[in-house]
């Protein structure tokens, strides 16, 4: 993890991607204040985000079976808490 702040969703974030995808490397970057007086901007921050995820579970795998497998551990926080994410999901020695 990356960043100088690491809030409650982050660290939930964090918490559900290493429990369901077991990976060596995860970044997640709090991208919320680059959006203020955006859309989607959540004045509470944390509402944003830019990841970086290597795990086995995503090779042979195409970006969008990639990308639901990290929703799919995210659950209802993309529903209620995480307006955007940005992902850069790889298999080992990608």
């Amino acid at each position: 993890m990356n960043g100088d702040f690491t809030g409650p969703v982050a660290r939930e974030i964090t918490r559900r991607l290493t429990e369901a995808l077991h990976p060596p490397r995860l970044e997640l970057t709090d991208d919320s204040a680059k959006h203020h007086g955006h859309s989607g901007h959540n004045p509470e921050g944390e509402s944003h985000f830019s990841l970086l995820i290597e795990s086995a579970a995503f090779a042979g795998q195409n970006r969008v079976a990639r990308q639901r497998l990290v929703y799919r551990a995210l659950g209802e926080l993309m529903d209620a808490r995480v307006h955007a994410l940005t992902i850069r999901a790889v298999a080992p020695g990608e």
